[in-house]
């Protein structure tokens, strides 16, 4: 294998939902995980807390940590997800958010206070921000005026990512942030590096512009794997294939390369737009592989099945996937089956990597 027999050391970079999906499963493959933050969010409790103590956005740091827990389903892991409900001062706000935005303000660190919550819910790994700065993001929007040639440009993460309109680029505000010096380190010893899947502009998108960051994911050797999403979103990513996907990150970080392109079966039919794919991938030097990782019925990922998939992945050789173009596919029953086979007790299971 690739230096390691088990336990490796996993990095997992994105944002909401997406870094949740991403790291339920992979928790499933070792302990050794670091969870990589998009810290844009400028809605909801999180906008408010930002807005008000000039924090970090506290809610996609939170849901790392939830996705971490050692209990799921326990009373602390399900308390810091409590969201107070009614119309007073506190509706609306996660309580994780604000025990994150004091324990800021005692220990005057946000790593410090994320570890903090990470000892209560006694994560699997760590969670650390992006950059330890809060960020803004800017779209060039197009279809917002009646000439569609028209671009706009339209500020702020929830603004981009219900815009009607067709998002053409994004950047980020300042134009050349900090990045986390801990979570560079941890791409710069990681044996993989997850990217994806969630919100293509605002938090998948987002890691490849800091630069410090984009700088760790060119010198590390960690095995690199791209996660697309299942579906295109609304408003973000509307009408967008899974070859537009890949086109829009390649230009956004020219010469970004990865090893592996993960895309689910269904989301892409046999034959044309297979190979559209996998051109597309050729910008990235990735290798592209089509297998079963949905949720059935939903645009969701199933743990069980992304974590086997990625663990076929990652334990494959390294010199067998250089310089390699070829679609591997696997089906459902053959994926949910090594999910099955590997897994324990739901939230707690472990894949060998032996």
């Amino acid at each position: 294998m690739s230096g390691w027999e088990a336990d490796p050391a996993v990095v997992a970079l994105g944002g909401g939902h997406g870094l949740y999906a991403t790291l339920t499963a992979v928790r499933r493959l070792t302990r050794r995980i670091t969870a990589v933050v998009t810290v844009a969010d400028d809605g909801g409790s999180s906008g408010r807390l930002r807005a008000e103590l000039g924090m970090l956005p506290p809610g996609d740091l939170r849901m790392a940590l939830a996705a971490l827990a050692e209990d799921a389903d326990g009373i602390w892991a399900t308390t810091v997800q409590h969201r107070f409900g009614g119309s007073g001062a506190l509706a609306g706000h996660s309580l994780g958010n604000l025990l994150l935005a004091g324990l800021t303000d005692i220990l005057g660190d946000p790593v410090a206070a994320l570890d903090e919550v990470g000892r209560l819910l006694r994560v699997t790994g760590r969670v650390l921000p992006m950059s330890p700065i809060p960020l803004d993001i800017e779209a060039e929007v197009s279809g917002l005026e009646a000439d569609p040639r028209i671009g706009r440009c339209v500020r702020g993460q929830v603004a981009v990512a219900t815009t009607p309109g067709k998002v053409r680029r994004v950047r980020l505000i300042p134009s050349d942030p900090p990045a986390g010096p801990a979570a560079v380190s941890a791409i710069e010893h990681a044996d993989v590096v997850v990217l994806g899947p969630g919100s293509w502009f605002t938090s998948v998108i987002p890691h490849v512009l800091v630069p410090g960051l984009r700088d760790a994911l060119v010198r590390t050797r960690a095995r690199k794997v791209l996660v697309l999403n299942l579906a295109a979103e609304p408003g973000e990513t509307a009408g967008f294939s899974a070859e537009r996907h890949l086109h829009v990150l390649s230009q956004h970080a020219p010469g970004f390369a990865v090893d592996e392109v993960l895309v689910d079966s269904a989301s892409v039919p046999e034959g044309r737009q297979r190979e559209h794919v996998s051109r597309a991938a050729e910008q990235l030097r990735a290798r592209v592989t089509f297998c079963d990782v949905a949720e059935p019925g939903t645009d969701r990922h199933h743990p069980g099945k992304l974590a086997a998939a990625l663990d076929q992945l990652i334990r494959s050789p390294r010199s067998q996937l250089a310089g390699l173009r070829v679609e591997r596919q696997h089906s459902a029953t053959d994926v949910h089956g090594v999910a099955e086979e590997r897994s324990g007790s739901v939230g707690k299971e472990r894949v060998s990597w032996r």
